[in-house]
């Protein structure tokens, strides 16, 4: 069977559903094809914290820039579809109980200020007037920007449960979150009102002839094999994107890193039902008793147990009070790995995170004894060097890329469906096109920039 099509995106998650939607609605296209092995939206997409920011580090203000536009879109499609996405600003809070932190937190939101995250304000009294408090639902009329939280009256006042030694909170404010699969199904409802069709198999070959985009092959469930002919083919493939890249004969940097979370039904509100994302800023030994520390020790398994984690434990609120959940991750293992299906993780992780945890929010310690049953799910991060997604030209006529969103999938998919979309009809592009192309590799010198680096933006 051989069809024709506008354009093909190969993958149905977020950052593709996000390209159909912007490529039909917004730019005319009436036939696009999405091609997806399982369902939409299921294979990394629905593994998200759902959550959304424009604080971002340098160089530069690419990243600031990129998502200050999904973000705007957010809002823009949030007004349009009557709130379908429940989107909040609750912000983030970065927390720290180290004096030398401060200094920090400090230099990292005049930096985002420079970048156009927002207004940087300083509260070091324990009653200010200029600092706004976070609203638990809506975002209009929220600030932006980033206040720091000196003064401990104020900032156990408004961030309940957090260590009494917390000595800082930077709140940044241009944060939130969303309903992930309301965004992602509202993307794929409105596309195939324009036209688009879902075609259920698996790709097993790109067809290039004279380095010119012909197509692809497609595996369907049945066995059977189906060839969709275009001359536009968008990957959106996920942590399946290094098998598409071998398919036109591109290498790109990328790496996939493990990344899971844990949903612990909070009865006893440890993290506030109100609470913006919360985000502990120092290293974690975890707590243990004496003879437990004594016995993880003497195991060379588990010895790790009982070293320092790095910093970095965060989480949000999820639910209504009668069913707060606390979703929760900590990176503490970023090692490059090779995706598998169903997802390894360790299994000591549900306990690392609510004892980490617990240095943030001691409330968590009631949980210790027994550890109740915690959900637990993930995904990987595609990522680049440097971090920053590939949208744009692949170098082969007619492929485009819309991938290695890392973890910032949900909240940059908006920007980066435009930004391909403008790529592939040809539109004027905006400012922070060429610094998220995939040719920006082509350059051996390009890294360079991103030497010393603190970090590239990882939650």
């Amino acid at each position: 069977m051989t069809d024709k099509f506008d354009a093909i995106i190969v993958g149905a998650g977020i950052a593709g559903a996000a390209a159909a939607y912007f490529l039909s609605t917004r730019h005319g296209l009436q036939r696009i094809a999405i091609v997806e092995a399982g369902d939409p939206l299921s294979l990394t997409s629905d593994k998200s914290t759902e959550c959304y920011r424009n604080w971002w580090p340098g160089p530069g203000s690419t990243m600031v820039d990129f998502s200050n536009r999904s973000i705007d879109l957010l809002e823009e499609l949030s007004l349009a579809t009557g709130e379908r996405f429940s989107m909040n600003r609750r912000g983030y809070a970065f927390a720290t109980a180290d004096e030398a932190t401060v200094d920090t937190l400090s230099q990292s939101a005049l930096e985002a200020e420079g970048l156009g995250a927002g207004e940087y304000r300083e509260h070091s009294g324990r009653f200010t007037s200029g600092y706004p408090d976070h609203r638990p639902f809506g975002w209009q009329s929220m600030p932006t920007g980033m206040d720091l939280l000196l003064a401990p009256d104020l900032i156990h006042r408004q961030f309940p449960g957090l260590s009494a030694d917390t000595c800082a909170v930077l709140h940044v404010r241009r944060c939130g979150w969303i309903r992930a699969q309301q965004l992602g199904s509202f993307f794929l409802e409105q596309a195939r009102e324009a036209g688009t069709q879902l075609v259920r198999g698996e790709v097993v070959d790109i067809d290039v002839q004279a380095g010119t985009a012909q197509g692809v092959r497609v595996l369907t469930p049945e066995g059977e094999e189906r060839t969709l002919c275009g001359d536009c083919v968008v990957l959106s493939p996920g942590p399946r994107l290094g098998n598409a890249l071998d398919m036109i004969g591109v290498n790109l940097p990328i790496s996939y890193e493990c990344h899971v979370k844990v949903a612990l039904k909070d009865s006893i509100e440890a993290m506030h039902p109100s609470s913006p994302l919360l985000l502990w800023m120092d290293p974690v030994t975890l707590p243990w008793s004496a003879d437990e520390s004594a016995l993880l020790g003497e195991d060379e398994a588990t010895q790790y147990l009982v070293q320092p984690f790095p910093a970095g434990v965060h989480g949000r609120p999820e639910g209504a009070r009668e069913n707060h959940h606390a979703l929760m991750l900590w990176t503490y293992d970023i090692e490059p790995v090779e995706p598998t299906f169903p997802i390894q993780h360790d299994p000591h992780l549900p306990e690392i995170i609510v004892r980490g945890m617990s240095r943030m929010l001691p409330g968590m310690k009631r949980y210790f004894d027994p550890l109740p049953k915690i959900p637990v799910d993930g995904g990987y991060y595609t990522k680049t060097p440097e971090n920053r997604p590939l949208v744009g030209p692949s170098g082969v006529d007619g492929v485009f890329i819309n991938a290695a969103y890392s973890g910032f999938g949900i909240m940059t998919a908006c920007a980066g469906g435009e930004l391909l979309a403008k790529h592939v009809t040809g539109d004027a592009l905006p400012s922070y096109a060429p610094a998220l192309s995939p040719a920006r590799f082509d350059d051996p010198r390009y890294l360079d920039a991103f030497e010393g680096a603190a970090d590239a933006g990882q939650m």
